[in-house]
């Protein structure tokens, strides 16, 4: 089953860590957010490939926008 990783706040995208078709386990890094001056990383909530990747360096992201899909 594919794990949505949604953002959890308003944010600017920093840093895109993965790319799409990048292995990944629980606990890394997928993108770090930036909101007032704080760095706040993505994490990856479960091992699998990143199936989609729907932000870019520079976005900025809603609470509840989708980050990546890790199928």
């Amino acid at each position: 089953m594919a794990d949505e990783i949604r953002a959890e706040m308003v944010a600017n995208v920093w840093k895109v860590v993965v790319a799409a078709g990048d292995t990944v386990s629980d606990g890394d890094t997928l993108v770090i957010l930036e909101s007032m001056k704080m760095e706040i990383p993505v994490l990856a909530e479960s091992d699998g490939t990143v199936t989609e990747l729907a932000v870019a360096e520079g976005d900025v992201v809603q609470e509840g926008d989708l980050i990546a899909v890790i199928g």
